[in-house]
C-alpha cells in the first residue's frame, strides 16, 4: 500500500488548473458513492469479484467484517491508493481523481513526517495546494479549536503521545476540507480511554462539517457507535452481507454504549457477523 507521503506528493504533479480547483471550496454532494463491478485478487486469491456497493455521500459509514475479507483493501481501492483489477468508482458521478479525498492511516507513527514539527505537518498539504499562509493559519486554528485536544504544535511527532500523533494526522487530513475522508482503523493502537475521546472528537467534527467519512474498524462497538450505516462484509470472495442503518441520536458518547438501543443494534450486527464467519 502506498504511504501518506506518496498521497500528499501527488499534489505536486498537478498543473495550475488543477491547483486552482483544489483551492476552491468543495462542491456540496447530495448523491452517492457508487462502486460497480469491483474486482481484486492477489496471486491466486480472489478478494473481490464483481462487487457492487452504493452509499450516500454526506454520511458516516463503517465497514466491518471477518479478518482477511479485504476491509482495508476496499477503501484503498476506492480512495485511489491501490489499483483495481476491474470496476468503476464514482462520487456523485465524478471519478476518484475529480474528488478531493483524504486518508488517515492506522500507523500514525509512519504517517507523520518525523523531521517536521506537528504544525508543519498540518501546514504541508495546504502549502502544496498553494493556499496563502494567513488563510492556512485561520483554517488550522479553527480546526484545532474544533478538535479540542491539547497538543504542543511546535513539538516533533515522536515527542507526542500516540493519541496526540493521531490527532495531528486527523487534523492534517481534515485541513484540506476533503469531500471524503477515509479512516483505516485509526484508533486501534490507542488505549481505550484515548479511543473513546477520539471517537467523540471525530463525531463532533462530522456533525459540524458533514464531511463524508468511511471508517474501517475491527471493533464492532466502534463501528456501530460511529456510523450512520454499518456495512457488514462476508468472507472472501467478499460481498455485502447486510447494511445496517443506525439512527441513534448523536453525540454517541461512552454512556450511550450501554443503552438498550445501542446494545440491541450491536447485537444485531454481531449476529450477522457470526453467521458469516460460520459460513
Amino acid at each position: 500500500m502506498k504511504n501518506e507521503n506518496l498521497v500528499l506528493d501527488t499534489f505536486e504533479e498537478k498543473d495550475e488548473a488543477a491547483q486552482s480547483s483544489l483551492i476552491s471550496a468543495p462542491k456540496p454532494r447530495t448523491s452517492y458513492l457508487t462502486i460497480k463491478g469491483l474486482r481484486k485478487s492477489f496471486n491466486d486469491t480472489i478478494v473481490y469479484d464483481d462487487f457492487d456497493l452504493t452509499l450516500p455521500l454526506g454520511g458516516f459509514t463503517s465497514i466491518f467484517g471477518p479478518n482477511g475479507c479485504g476491509k482495508s483493501t476496499l477503501i484503498n481501492m476506492i480512495s485511489g491508493l491501490m489499483p483495481m483489477d476491474a470496476g468503476e468508482v464514482l462520487y456523485d458521478g465524478q471519478t476518484i481523481d475529480e474528488t478531493r479525498i483524504s486518508y488517515v492511516f492506522q500507523n500514525y507513527r509512519e504517517a507523520l513526517f518525523p523531521w517536521m514539527r506537528a504544525i508543519e505537518n498540518i501546514h504541508y498539504p495546504l502549502k502544496l495546494m498553494g493556499i496563502p499562509k494567513r488563510d492556512r493559519n485561520e483554517r488550522i486554528d479553527r480546526l484545532i479549536e474544533d478538535f479540542g485536544i491539547k497538543i504542543d504544535l511546535n513539538a516533533y511527532p515522536y515527542t507526542l503521545s500516540g493519541g496526540q500523533q493521531q490527532a495531528v494526522s486527523i487534523i492534517r487530513a481534515l485541513v484540506r476540507e476533503p469531500e471524503v475522508l477515509f479512516l483505516d482503523e485509526p484508533f486501534s493502537a490507542l488505549d481505550y480511554e484515548m479511543t473513546l475521546l477520539m471517537r467523540e472528537k471525530l463525531q463532533a467534527i462530522f456533525a459540524k462539517t458533514k464531511t463524508t467519512m468511511v471508517l474501517v474498524s475491527h471493533d464492532l462497538e466502534e463501528a456501530v457507535q460511529m456510523a450512520d450505516k454499518v456495512v457488514l462484509l462476508t468472507r472472501r470472495p467478499t460481498r455485502v452481507a447486510e447494511i445496517i442503518d443506525n439512527s441513534l441520536p448523536r453525540p454517541r458518547d461512552a454512556a450511550s454504549l450501554v443503552s438498550n438501543d445501542f446494545v440491541a443494534l450491536r447485537s444485531k450486527c454481531l449476529e450477522i457477523f457470526q453467521r458469516e464467519t460460520r459460513t
